[in-house]
């Protein structure tokens, strides 16, 4: 088994490789991960494949999507607990003005804001939102982005305000409906197993009333199952 940087840079690099592209994976790990995990990321990436993450992401993405991931991996950012509230306020007006407020979407403010502010500041960012404008700033993002792009916001987002409860729900939409998405489902097991897990099995119950592990059971089979029930560990 591989360490975590290690996984997550072998997911990354599948994901990016043009016969498999799976941009929705890369995005998904890169967005979600905290500045010391990127770092990692990037030297088992170019240990692994002599390449930089950056020249991979530069020649298999595009657009505005290509710019906040390139943003993202190369801004280090400040992964402490303290926030500033005055520039809270700042970056929500910023966000708001370039957002909800004008005809058309300023992406190059949104990329800024989200790939320089730490986790906690962008939290505090997205309550101060709340406050002076009466709307949430994931719904102002849904409304003024799309595709990729709105999903690597959406992931830099939802994952400075409650990582575990961001994975429990792209766990619950793999298992939901007929078939099961098991690219994802293995992804997200195996590569937070050693990160939050526990996190990730206490917000699936709050939320689903339902044990993780009942709905890997049910939703799988097999050495498949038997597998990935080894790895969330014990039914609670």
């Amino acid at each position: 088994m591989h360490d975590p940087a290690g996984r997550d840079a072998i997911v990354i690099r599948q994901a990016l490789l043009p016969d498999l592209t799976n941009l929705d994976a890369a995005t998904e790990v890169i967005c979600s991960r905290t500045p010391s995990q990127i770092q990692l990321i990037k030297q088992n990436y170019q240990a692994k494949f002599g390449v930089f993450l950056e020249q991979d992401i530069e020649r298999h993405t595009s657009g505005d999507h290509k710019k906040l991931l390139l943003a993202y991996v190369s801004t280090s950012r400040y992964e402490g607990l303290e926030v500033d509230r005055e520039m809270a306020m700042k970056d929500a007006k910023a966000l708001y003005k370039a957002g909800e407020k004008r005809l058309g979407t300023d992406e190059k403010t949104f990329i800024r804001i989200f790939s320089e502010r730490s986790r906690a500041q962008l939290a505090a960012i997205s309550a101060a939102y709340h406050d002076m404008y009466g709307g949430s700033l994931k719904k102002a993002v849904k409304s003024e982005m799309s595709g990729k792009f709105e999903h690597g916001l959406l992931t830099i987002l939802q994952c400075s305000e409650n990582p575990a409860k961001y994975f429990a729900k792209a766990l619950h939409k793999a298992m939901k409906g007929l078939g099961t998405d098991d690219t994802t489902l293995i992804r997200i097991i195996v590569t937070r197993t050693e990160i939050d897990m526990q996190y990730i099995k206490a917000e699936y119950l709050r939320k689903y009333k339902k044990t993780l592990n009942d709905a890997v059971h049910s939703d799988t089979s097999g050495h498949y199952r038997t597998f990935l029930l080894s790895l969330l560990g014990p039914n609670n």
